[in-house]
């Protein structure tokens, strides 16, 4: 309706132009929803952005802008000029209910459209490209909840640029080589020989430096951990697995690669079984190890030095980052001559762009933010228009629960897992309650509701049973003998309640809602829309006497039965971005 309307007032600023003989471009004005509803549907302020560049009052300008309107074609049913300039303009009845044809006719492909993003840097009927990474977990354990927001984030992300015309790849990226994964390889010795009541031989880093060791006694005998070792039950596990397959055979083994090539390759197992789930597939994943493999970091680090960006200082390799007006320098090689985490995602950001994507965005938790303007400038110096790298940044989880929340410890693997999560609420409760928040917002997961099957206290089945009612009012039309009807075959102008019309105009902004979520990058709007949706079609069929949608008057009926086709389509979709079912039975 929107597009609609803004094509008249189009005509109409044209014509406007044209008899002050002014033959330059139509200037940039914005439609926008009134929050006040005597306002009317929509408010322009064309007017106001004509005022200086026709030296005249903006209230006189909107004054011959009304007129030359009229009824937009029989859109609106008046138009008003209000405060300094605006035009007021409310619909009429008809266009909102014609609307439901179209949003039937679309079925669950209503509200998607190609964005201005993609018109602008699609080439012929070629989709740009778009890479969303997120997750990126390192095989050392099960999926967080952190981890499991940053997933559904992600997925939906990718969702909705895909509903609105960009060539979508997810992708994991991750690092089994590392400190972590020989930390992780030695916690996962000394289990085992803990459970084969073996002293454990310490590692070097604990016989150079005791006190960076945790020590306990098995039988007496000493069973040596790292300080930051891995201590949860999914360690003594993939132990309890090398035993059964391996026997005493390993307790000889020197260092950790054996333990930790098991280790790696079993919790990755668990990942993907987790991802799956909750319905999470990536198209890619990218082993951070291939960059070294492949020279990609030492080329990166040339091309910064040829740039002028790097320099010696205290015995490490800086990137000068200040030169590019961020407020410090970073290390980018130790003094070991190891290099930092910078180094290498500054190698695959580089690597992203030669893989022949137009646009990057990186989705990761807030302690990433510190790093990404660091790694944005450097590949901005190797070539890659910083504008073209994105970070969707989220806040952590936390869950409460009887009031109180839940303590968690990552190291210590006391926190909740995803997996226990969607044991607990299933995946679609657990993929609504992550994805309802704005990303750069605190979530408090509530898991006491999250568990609650009350479809009306739960906002996840609320709006999965908005979408299961409509195909019980269906079920029920095929009991009496009446087929749904064609999406324009039928009268929708018999839907003339306020409370009907109402329905039709939040149906209507639904592909505004969508194009919105997906160019933000913030899918809870989408969320909200469907709660909104629910929220007016729940108490509509509550109220049985004043909605009956089946009666002896076939015209109304067919209506009512056009209206819910048109709620289910929305809610399907809607659902669908989301990666959620929408169920027919509840």
């Amino acid at each position: 309706m929107k597009a609609a309307l803004r094509e008249r007032i189009e005509e109409a600023l044209r014509e406007l132009l044209a008899n002050e003989d002014d033959r330059r471009e139509l200037p940039e004005f914005a439609i926008e929803v009134p929050r006040q509803k005597e306002h009317g549907d929509f408010s322009c302020n064309a007017a106001m952005m004509l005022a200086k560049r026709l030296s005249r009052k903006p209230r006189e300008i909107a004054e011959e802008l009304k007129a030359l309107l009229g009824d937009a074609g029989g859109l609106a049913a008046s138009v008003d000029v209000a405060g300094p300039g605006f035009l007021n303009v409310k619909l009429a009845d008809s266009g909102w209910q014609d609307l439901l044809h179209d949003v039937i006719a679309a079925g669950t492909h209503y509200g998607q459209a190609r964005s201005p993003e993609v018109v602008a840097a699609s080439v012929g009927d070629e989709s740009p490209r778009v890479q969303v990474e997120f997750v990126s977990a390192n095989p050392t354990g099960p999926l967080s909840t952190g981890h499991g927001r940053q997933g559904v984030l992600g997925d939906c992300i990718a969702r909705l640029l895909e509903a609105t015309g960009w060539d979508v790849t997810r992708e994991y990226y991750f690092n089994d080589g590392g400190r972590q994964m020989r930390v992780l390889g030695d916690s996962v010795k000394a289990r085992y020989l803990e459970r084969l009541g073996r002293a454990a031989a310490p590692p070097a880093e604990a016989l150079a430096d005791p006190e960076k060791a945790w020590v306990d006694e098995i039988d007496g005998l000493p069973v040596v951990f790292p300080a930051d070792g891995y201590q949860g039950d999914y360690i003594v596990d993939i132990a309890d697995g090398l035993i059964e397959r391996e026997g005493e055979a390993l307790v000889d083994e020197p260092g950790d690669g054996r333990f930790r090539e098991e280790a790696q390759r079993v919790i990755f197992e668990d990942i993907s079984r987790t991802l799956e789930r909750i319905g999470i597939e990536f198209d890619v994943y990218y082993n951070e190890r291939s960059l070294y493999d492949e020279g990609k970091i030492d080329e990166a680090l040339e091309d910064l030095r040829s740039a002028g960006l790097v320099y010696e200082a205290d015995g490490a390799v800086w990137f000068k980052a200040t030169d590019r007006g961020l407020d410090r320098d970073r290390v980018v090689i130790k003094s070991s001559g190891e290099p930092t985490y910078l180094m290498p995602d500054i190698a695959y950001h580089r690597e992203k762009f030669r893989r022949g994507f137009d646009r990057v965005i990186d989705v990761q938790g807030a302690d990433h933010i510190e790093q990404f303007p660091f790694v944005r400038e450097a590949t901005d110096v190797l070539g890659v228009d910083r504008d073209r790298v994105e970070l969707v940044m989220h806040q952590f989880v936390t869950i409460t629960s009887g009031g109180e929340r839940v303590k968690q410890s990552t190291r210590k693997a006391t926190f909740v897992t995803v997996d226990e999560l969607v044991e607990d609420v299933g995946a679609d409760v657990f993929r609504f309650f992550m994805i309802e928040r704005k990303p750069d917002g605190h979530l408090d997961f509530d898991l006491d509701l999250a568990k609650d099957k009350n479809w009306r206290k739960n906002p996840a089945y609320y709006v999965q049973y908005a979408h299961a009612r409509t195909h019980g009012i269906e079920r029920k039309a095929k009991e009496a003998g009446v087929s749904m009807p064609e999406a324009r075959r039928f009268d929708a102008s018999r839907l003339a309640l306020a409370e009907e019309i109402e329905l039709v105009k939040k149906l209507a902004s639904f592909p505004e809602v969508v194009m919105r979520a997906a160019t933000t990058r913030e899918p809870h709007h989408v969320a909200y829309y469907l709660r909104e949706v629910a929220g007016l079609w729940n108490p509509y069929l509550q109220d049985g006497d004043r909605h009956r949608v089946l009666s002896d008057d076939e015209g109304l009926s067919a209506a009512r039965l056009g209206l819910s086709l048109a709620v289910r389509n929305v809610l399907a979709s809607g659902l669908g971005l989301l990666g959620i079912s929408a169920p027919e039975r509840m």
